[in-house]
């Protein structure tokens, strides 16, 4: 190791925004360069989000340049030296059809993306294996979800073309050091991945049947540490990262924040207030968190997440401001802040259980839950718009607590301390809110850039700065806030959740069953 000051450079890809982030080995962000794409994607259809495979690279290159122009201004030569690797991490099940040059073929699918395929149909053996697992439903539902499985129906001569169907994250690495790869634990999608095995999916495997990706289609796969390549003159001359340097593989957005969230161990949870609300921990084992649906690969070599989504969770408060806060959205405009915030001001306008308001979170159906819908139950004549407010907060808190459960009972685990990220972190009101759901002491740590964190830490492992992950954690994840439960409201909710939420489902499946008879889903 040359310096004395060692930085990593991590690229940061997500939803709403690409990120350049200089992180030095004690876990501090030294520079930060942002773009907030605008608009996120677009739809050609109603339900369908799609982006050009161009703006996620001229966001990248953007972010990297205007980074180095920071640097420049305080000296940056001197910094350039210090970089000692690069990593990126970007949003999952987000894809890439790739002809033989590696040049995309059409439009990225994003994970946000509702398309259906027409085609489920299930070899027989395997459509009688399902039955017999009683999962039948789940896969047919997995295959007709998977965009693979929309492109190879509705695109065939397409994909007759496509050489490679790449997550985001194997491309952008291609644009980078020009090698088609990506660490086990970035190879989260619709795609025949097996993460027991940390390995394509082979024919044997009953689940291999869900995706029409032909085995040609597959790239190389490596550990989280690996060195997918170095950073070719050609990526350097469009970003301004010095050509040679190592791209070191990590993991996808949601397990390189966990990583740094510090959730090494199975005591600690780390729950996400992004987009998609999750809640995951750390095992050394192979744990499923529902049947048949795996724990992801974590960027720690030999280790698993199990994790519980709700799909739009993060996403409702967006919906909501939309909705029914453009009172919020002007007053915010004319003070120069956001629109959240004063929102999050009025959460402690409505008492713990929102007056008798309750929202079922599962506005999008899932592999769980394929009947899904949202609900709210509970209104009277003295509800508000805040309580709607803090009834989609309390819900999704419901939604995670309920995964918790599953989780810790599935993992033989108990969870002691819980971390938290995502946009919805940044307030203290609903971080307290949070911890007297769950009734455990909720800790956010000194920097809200935690997936950028947890992959450079991965990095500064692979070079050696620090042996072992637990030693990077401890040296550079600091916990800065810390919210302890409130006993009596813990009661309140406990009780709430037992009584009420937890039998919501099973009392309305038939009832969304139903309407889906009547109105099919948009």
């Amino acid at each position: 190791m040359t310096s004395k000051n060692p930085m990593v450079l991590t690229i940061d890809m997500g939803t709403q925004s690409a990120r350049a982030l200089l992180c030095d080995q004690k876990g501090e962000i030294i520079a930060k360069a942002q773009k907030v794409y605008n608009p996120p994607y677009f739809s050609k259809h109603p339900g369908w989000a799609e982006q050009t495979p161009a703006f996620y690279w001229d966001n990248l290159c953007a972010c990297c340049r205007e980074l180095f122009d920071v640097l420049t201004e305080r000296g940056g030569e001197s910094f350039a030296k210090n970089i000692i690797a690069v990593t990126i991490s970007t949003i999952r099940d987000t894809c890439v059809c790739l002809d033989a040059h590696m040049e995309p073929l059409r439009d990225v699918i994003l994970w946000l993306d509702a398309r259906e395929s027409g085609n489920t149909r299930l070899p027989p053996l395997h459509s009688a294996l399902f039955g017999l697992l009683g999962m039948r439903e789940t896969a047919t539902l997995q295959r007709r979800v998977s965009a693979c499985n929309w492109i190879a129906e509705n695109e065939p001569a397409l994909w007759q073309d496509t050489k490679k169907f790449a997550l985001l994250s194997a491309w952008l690495t291609y644009k980078l050091c020009g090698n088609l790869a990506d660490a086990f634990a970035g190879t989260v999608g619709h795609v025949p991945f097996s993460h027991k095995h940390r390995a394509w999916m082979q024919p044997k495997d009953i689940t291999r049947s869900i995706f029409d990706v032909r085995d040609d289609q597959r790239y190389d796969l490596v550990e989280a540490g690996d060195v997918l390549g170095a950073i070719t003159p050609a990526a350097a001359e469009a970003t301004g990262i010095p050509a040679g340097l190592p791209l070191i593989a990590t993991g996808s957005d949601k397990a390189c924040e966990t990583l740094g969230l510090g959730c090494l161990t199975p005591e600690k949870a780390a729950l996400s207030f992004g987009t998609t609300a999750t809640v995951e921990i750390t095992l050394p084992r192979y744990t499923e968190p529902f049947p048949f649906i795996p724990p992801y690969v974590s960027v720690m070599p030999g280790f698993y997440t199990p994790e519980v989504e709700i799909y739009r969770g993060y996403w409702l408060i967006s919906w909501f401001k939309r909705e029914f806060a453009a009172l919020e959205r002007a007053e915010a405009e004319k003070l120069g802040v956001s629109a959240e915030s004063l929102l999050n001001h009025q959460l402690a306008e409505v008492p713990p259980g929102c007056d008798g308001l309750m929202l079922h979170p599962y506005f999008t159906p899932g592999l769980v839950m394929p009947h899904a819908r949202g609900s709210m139950i509970g209104f009277t004549d003295c509800h508000t718009r805040i309580h709607f407010y803090r009834a989609i907060i309390e819900g999704i808190n419901f939604a995670l607590m309920e995964g918790l459960k599953n989780i810790e009972k599935r993992g033989k685990c108990k969870v002691q301390l819980l971390r938290v990220a995502g946009g919805g972190s940044q307030s203290s009101e609903i971080c307290q809110i949070t911890a007297n759901m769950f009734g455990l002491p909720l800790q956010r740590v000194h920097t809200h850039e935690v997936t950028g964190l947890g992959s450079s830490l991965a990095a500064f492992v692979a070079k050696g700065v620090y042996g072992s992950y637990g030693e990077a954690v401890d040296a550079m994840v600091h916990p800065q806030a810390e919210f302890l439960p409130n006993e009596e409201q813990n009661q309140l909710y406990r009780r709430l959740y037992g009584e009420i939420y937890a039998q919501v489902f099973d009392k309305l499946e038939p009832f969304y069953c139903g309407i889906d008879k009547i109105i099919p889903r948009q």
